[in-house]
């Protein structure tokens, strides 16, 4: 194919991903290609250089870039003076994102209010849905009629436990290309966070269920990141499964990530203890994402060989760079993507792990059958937490 002179059919082609003639026509409405050339027939001509712009611009679409902060990525030079006024320009965009995702959460929020009800309450939500066209909400007594409506549901509450497994199965997205043992993992990482956004950046290796689970059932040695995550995990169950529990950073006044990172970096006992966990480990990373950069460079160099590895450190710019170099070594994994996790989340995904173990230890619903799809041999709500 010739790339000095391109149709935009044959310019789709080129940089693939989804992009259709109709998306290209959009960006030279907005000004992220320039106008092409003409032929004498009018059609559109592209060269090499339009073809690495657009695939510049799918890359930073796919990164989460809106198409108005591409354009204004794309038009500073990196050698001039103009970046720190883009980045002030972005920041200002970014305020503007969080303002209007703290809406959305509102609207989250009072979906799930409505949504989010078990059984026991479905009669008064089907009066709320009937009553909320009545409303009007332009008068004081409209708005007070409102609130009422939302008094009487929840009055509901104070009648009966709330079924969280019914209210999961309102919220939460579609899981079923996860197996039954992952699909309850999710749902505890929800519940341990009160988020269900949160299902959509959890993120598992091919392995990763099969191969936690032999480790637990050899009794591997489960390592920590600091006390506060150790302390959130089931060690009881880890006893009964002959699994060790140690803390890397076996601090009991370093409490925070900021407070881990700082202890990972100054000290290095910490780090030559990295080095020395034995072979087929589980390691469970909620606070430092120096820690787990640190595992990910040790697993690269092959001077370790650990089972899995839950990367669920906090931070804006280490820990998603973590999880991504994480994800691209060949070691079991699971990953919160982006700046979401924590300690709670990291116990939380380790101690269904081994609840799984326990509870079903002959479970083979995470493999694969011969048509692709997975066995569903796992009852979520007969798993004792």
């Amino acid at each position: 194919m010739k790339t000095d002179c391109l149709t935009i059919k044959e310019l789709t082609e080129a940089v693939g991903d989804g992009i259709t003639p109709r998306m290209v026509r959009h960006y030279h409405q907005l000004g992220l290609l320039p106008q092409p050339m003409r032929s004498r027939s009018n059609y559109r001509l592209y060269t090499e250089k339009d073809v690495i712009r657009l695939q510049r611009i799918v890359a930073l679409k796919q990164q989460g870039f809106q198409l108005n902060h591409i354009r204004q990525i794309l038009e500073v030079e990196p050698e001039t003076d103009t970046t720190a006024s883009l980045m002030a320009q972005l920041q200002q965009q970014y305020q503007t994102v969080m303002q209007q995702i703290s809406q959305l959460r509102q609207t989250a929020s009072a979906l799930e209010g409505l949504l989010g009800r078990d059984r026991d309450c479905q009669i008064m939500q089907a009066e709320v849905l009937a009553q909320l066209k009545l409303i009007e909400v332009e008068t004081k007594a409209g708005l007070g009629e409102l609130e009422k409506l939302w008094s009487g549901l929840d009055a509901q509450i104070h009648a009966h436990p709330e079924d969280f497994h019914e209210s999961l199965q309102c919220l939460l997205p579609d899981l079923s290309k996860h197996s039954a043992i992952e699909r309850d993992l999710i749902s505890q990482l929800v519940l341990a966070c009160g988020d269900v956004s949160l299902a959509s950046f959890v993120r598992f290796s091919s392995e990763a269920i099969a191969t936690s689970r032999q480790a637990l059932k050899s009794g591997c040695q489960v390592i920590a990141d600091i006390p506060t995550v150790a302390a959130a995990l089931d060690q009881t169950r880890l006893v009964h499964l002959g699994c060790h529990l140690e803390t890397l950073i076996d601090n009991p006044h370093v409490t925070t990530p900021a407070e881990a990172e700082q202890a990972f970096w100054q000290d290095r006992q910490w780090q030559e203890r990295l080095q020395k966990v034995t072979k087929d480990c589980i390691f469970v990373v909620g606070y430092a994402p120096s820690i787990l950069l640190s595992i990910c460079e040790a697993i690269e160099q092959q001077r370790i060989q650990p089972a899995l590895v839950i990367g669920m450190p906090i931070g804006f710019s280490h820990a998603p760079a973590a999880k991504r170099q994480l994800m691209q070594k060949n070691v079991a994994w699971i990953v919160i993507q982006g700046t979401l996790g924590g300690g709670l989340l990291a116990a939380t995904t380790l101690n269904v792990l081994v609840a799984s173990v326990i509870e079903k230890p002959n479970c083979h619903c995470y493999l694969k059958q011969k048509d692709g799809s997975r066995h569903n041999g796992l009852n979520l709500r007969n798993i004792k937490k």
